[in-house]
């Protein structure tokens, strides 16, 4: 959903009381049949802390715009270090009170032709799952098109006083489902896992997620791990914690973003970043992630690209070190990668990504993310912070692998002061190789950053 919108939607939803949108525990009618499983299952699905995740905006991503142009490029994606394929929503667009926009399905259980056929989107999946990748699919749960189908049972919406169906608040181009009808959560979770047999897809990220009831992700997680032979990533575009008792891998990190974007663009002290680490992790399962970025299809379109937020090429590189790095599992969008130097405005039918651009972009992401991809402690170890106002600093720890980051978040050079645990110590450059010796004070260069292991 559209980010402008989020923070009054939050306000308004996440301030209802269960009464609100109730759900009832069971359901009622039973499960359909499910389809017969296409291909074989994919058996490397990456756990939560291991993902880093390619968000293909399809529309922008190639002249087509399709599925064809994204299985064209997959050997590009995999290169870039990513292991999770995520699309945006290939449903078929509904043109009644329309703008436009994905996130208006017309039918759960078809392809829209402007992306393909079920043949395309199977020869994607197939592509990815010879790479290793896993590829999952943007669900819509919370609202429907206008001319969906399901409008025809009204009772599977809800209503205002007079019986009319009504939208979310601010989305006047989708109709606002009823979770408290057990027939359409029995057909939303029957859509659900009619990809996973008809496509051989390995998850979902679930749009708007904590505008649904947690009890209705709940039934529907749990249907679709009866699934014999599957291990499918559960990916929340939400913030309540709630979310992961629900059966969610991955929470999206919109107060970081937001935090960063204050960082850089108004200067607040670096050390606010580990207050979003504590909050944003709070009551979080140890094998539960919150997935961080610096761009996606909402901020790209509203906010701006992360060249416009975080200091041009290079400043925006750091906030994506700290994003990789620091405790989470990193985003990349379509087109951060060679640094799109324009923004991909909704319903992102006017721009395309240019390929050709900045090679060098291209290899320095290659390199984080292959470091990220090779490093225990970055993935998995405890972390230590050692920020100052103008620094984001930190340690990542396992068992044998000890990682040091120091992101300066200035434009202009900057002297940090070494903690004495860290003072004359010796190390390698994690990102280009080479021996470095630090004594209790180091000169940062206006937006750089520093990786480095111990030897």
């Amino acid at each position: 959903m559209k980010k402008y919108f989020f923070i009054i939607i939050s306000i308004i939803f996440l301030s209802c009381s269960k009464t609100d949108h109730p759900v009832n525990p069971g359901l009622s009618p039973a499960l359909g049949p499910d389809p017969a499983q296409y291909g074989s299952p994919f058996t490397k699905v990456p756990t939560a802390k291991d993902a880093i995740i390619y968000q293909v905006n399809m529309r922008a991503f190639s002249a087509a715009g399709n599925l064809k142009g994204v299985t064209a490029r997959l050997d590009s994606i995999k290169s870039l270090g990513a292991n999770v394929l995520y699309l945006m929503p290939v449903f078929p667009v509904g043109t009644l009170r329309a703008i436009n926009s994905p996130y208006a399905v017309k039918d759960y259980k078809a392809v829209g032709s402007e992306f393909g056929t079920l043949d395309d989107l199977r020869v994607l999946v197939d592509g990815a799952h010879s790479r290793n990748m896993a590829v999952i699919l943007d669900w819509v749960a919370n609202h429907t098109a206008w001319d969906n189908a399901w409008t025809s049972n009204k009772s599977w919406y809800r209503q205002d006083a007079a019986g009319n169906i009504v939208s979310p608040p601010g989305y006047n181009d989708v109709a606002q489902l009823n979770f408290s009808n057990d027939t359409m959560c029995t057909a939303m979770i029957e859509a659900l896992r009619y990809w996973v047999f008809t496509a051989n897809i390995d998850g979902y990220r679930c749009d708007f997620a904590d505008n649904v009831p947690v009890s209705f992700w709940k039934q529907a997680i749990t249907s679709l791990k009866t699934i014999p032979g599957r291990r499918l990533l559960y990916f929340a575009e939400g913030s309540r914690t709630e979310n992961f008792r629900a059966g969610f891998d991955l929470n999206f990190g919109f107060a970081f973003f937001s935090k960063l974007e204050e960082i850089y663009g108004d200067s607040k002290s670096a050390t606010q970043i580990n207050d979003i680490n504590k909050s944003e992790y709070l009551n979080v399962y140890d094998e539960s992630q919150v997935v961080r970025y610096t761009t996606n299809h909402d901020v790209n379109s509203s906010d701006g690209t992360p060249q416009e937020l975080f200091g041009g090429e290079k400043g925006s590189l750091g906030a994506f070190v700290i994003a990789a790095f620091m405790k989470a599992v990193p985003m990349i969008y379509s087109g951060q990668e060679v640094g799109t130097p324009y923004r991909i405005p909704f319903p992102f039918t006017a721009k395309k990504i240019d390929w050709s651009l900045n090679p060098g972009l291209t290899a320095e992401y290659k390199r984080i993310l292959n470091f990220r991809n090779n490093s225990a402690a970055i993935r998995g170890g405890q972390l230590f912070s050692y920020s100052s106002d103008d620094v984001v600093a930190f340690t990542k720890e396992g068992d044998k692998e000890k990682v040091f980051v120091m992101v300066n978040l200035r434009n202009r050079a900057v002297d940090y002061t070494l903690p004495a645990a860290l003072s004359n110590s010796s190390w390698i450059n994690g990102l280009n190789g080479g021996n470095m010796t630090l004594t209790n004070k180091i000169t940062l260069q206006p937006y750089s950053y520093l990786v480095l292991k111990n030897q």
